[in-house]
């Protein structure tokens, strides 16, 4: 999901990245992982990925593979998110493919599948057998990655949300995780004091503010779309979540944060400046890590889920592009990176876990950062969804952000921006 990642999160991370070269090379003949390559020369796969902590932890895993399938070599350009996209499309037109293998967002991926520019995976998962698993992963990622019946993508890292607290403020106020909006909102006010926020929020117009309400709207009963797709947006709940968000920002959260996305909100919840923040479940481990950005505060934070315990889904997908001239190698590293054991030692090493199998490890839950925590992410992907599904998604995201951002901003009513937002939502969608 679209995300601006606070760049020391790599540094909270890098201690807890598996052992091997962070080398984009490789050499030797081909593996047959799953389906392998099959050829004598070496293959040099190009990929895109973002520039974020996930793709740091793959390249720590890149020398074990050039071990394991030395006729296979990596080369992985790392982009701002704002940039990938424009050069995914760029690619997916030439004659001749820039990228072998891709990361999808979820948003992406109808346009994308549907307009033939992504290799189905049906056959390839089906000759991987049972050691593979495909059914291991959460059902709610691989409905993303399934278009018209067939497979296109295989999860590689959910950005589910969650709630994060700070657990001796709780403790003090004698506060729970909220269950509802009504419980979130007068927790908020009671930890607002001083120069401590409520809630650090993020209302910056777009993307943001949709990723961030959506979750207000599912608490309050709403949906953004039926089980059919189409857009039911334009409904009391949606005006209901959009007036209580807005009054808890007003009410809550940091003065001059209109324009906040997640750093600033993440600055401020581990600056000690806002108790509780909406945001991806795996910040809790970089939050209670003792060298990472909350400093002494480190082991003060909590995980819980969303108010109404559906939370907006967001999650990254390995996709192999339709003109890519190394399906079968591109596929070989897929498979590899995304098995039980492979997904279960980039899990321990900090990444957001997307396999069920991985979530209920002991190992995981010693290596990595407690069984709780493991336990309330699977919790949280059961019934997380994502901001949309089906054509234009991206463009319809856009639009229902900046209508919502209006409303906070009180340029628009709630009334008037919600009627909006469905109405190109809808438009959108219907293309």
């Amino acid at each position: 999901m679209k995300k601006s990642v606070f760049r020391m999160l790599a540094l909270a991370l890098s201690a807890m990245l598996v052992l091997g070269a962070c080398t984009r090379g490789g050499g030797g003949g081909a593996g047959t992982d799953g389906g392998g390559t099959g050829q004598t020369e070496t293959v040099t796969l190009k990929v895109i990925m973002e520039e974020v902590p996930d793709t740091d932890i793959v390249m720590g895993m890149l020398d074990e593979f050039h071990q394991a399938h030395p006729g296979i070599r990596l080369d992985i350009e790392a982009l701002p998110y704002d940039q990938m996209r424009d050069k995914i499309v760029a690619s997916f037109l030439a004659p001749r493919a820039t990228y072998d293998l891709i990361v999808v967002d979820n948003p992406w991926m109808y346009d994308f599948a549907s307009a033939g520019y992504l290799e189905p995976l049906d056959d390839r998962i089906r000759q991987a057998g049972d050691a593979y698993n495909y059914e291991d992963f959460a059902k709610p990622l691989r409905d993303i990655a399934e278009v018209d019946g067939k497979v296109y993508a295989i999860p590689f890292y959910n950005y589910a949300l969650g709630l994060i607290y700070r657990t001796d403020l709780f403790e003090e106020k004698g506060l729970r995780p909220p269950a509802t909006l009504d419980e979130l909102m007068d927790a908020a006010r009671q930890l607002k004091s001083g120069d401590m926020a409520g809630i650090a929020m993020t209302p910056q117009r777009g993307y943001k503010v949709f990723e961030e309400w959506g979750n207000w709207l599912f608490a309050a009963g709403g949906a953004i779309q039926d089980e059919a797709g189409n857009v039911v947006l334009d409904s009391p709940q949606a005006r209901e979540a959009l007036t209580k968000y807005i009054q808890t920002y007003k009410e809550s959260a940091p003065a001059n944060s209109l324009n906040w996305a997640f750093d600033e909100a993440l600055r401020a919840t581990a600056g000690g400046q806002a108790a509780m923040m909406l945001s991806y479940n795996w910040m809790l481990p970089t939050l209670n890590n003792p060298d990472g950005p909350a400093g002494e505060l480190a082991g003060k934070f909590g995980l819980a889920e969303v108010p109404g315990g559906k939370a907006v889904l967001g999650a990254w997908f390995w996709a192999i592009p339709a003109n890519s001239n190394n399906k079968d190698a591109a596929w070989t590293f897929v498979h590899w990176l995304t098995s039980p054991e492979q997904d279960t030692k980039r899990v321990i090493a900090g990444g957001a876990p997307v396999r069920d199998s991985v979530m209920d490890d002991p190992r995981v839950h010693e290596q990595g950062f407690g069984q709780e925590y493991y336990a309330t992410v699977k919790e949280i992907l059961k019934d997380a969804s994502p901001l949309g599904d089906g054509p234009g998604a991206e463009e319809m995201i856009q639009a229902v952000g900046l209508e919502l951002s209006a409303a906070v901003s009180g340029q628009k009513s709630v009334d008037q921006a919600i009627a909006d937002a469905a109405k190109q939502a809808g438009e959108i969608m219907s293309k």
